[in-house]
């Protein structure tokens, strides 16, 4: 399989930790964010959110990708950014902020 055929997970960890290569593509994204409970947006919403509250920046740049891809603007995710400084705490909202200037960035 090529590089370009594998999911982030193989591409990252394939070959190191194979196991939780098959958890993230088989339960993470093949079965909870496929479930119709609730819509790929709200998911995104949520993730993004969890993200930055537990300071996951490396994790938040895919996700910020994805949640546009799911519907959520620009301005929608700086405002959650905005929104959570003061709930998840400032310096964690300043590197959620620059890693979505990187992202947001390499989108144009």
């Amino acid at each position: 399989m090529s590089d370009s055929q594998q999911t982030r997970a193989q591409q990252l960890i394939g070959d190191f930790a194979p196991k939780l290569v098959d958890l993230t593509d088989r339960v993470l994204f093949g079965d909870v964010w496929e479930r119709e409970e609730l819509p790929p947006r709200e998911r995104s919403l949520i993730t993004v959110a969890s993200l930055i509250t537990t300071g996951s920046t490396d994790q938040l740049r895919g996700h910020l990708a994805r949640a546009r891809t799911n519907g959520l603007s620009e301005t929608e995710l700086k405002e959650v950014i905005i929104h959570l400084s003061f709930y998840a705490g400032w310096p964690k909202a300043m590197s959620a902020i620059a890693v979505a200037k990187e992202v947001f960035a390499q989108a144009e």
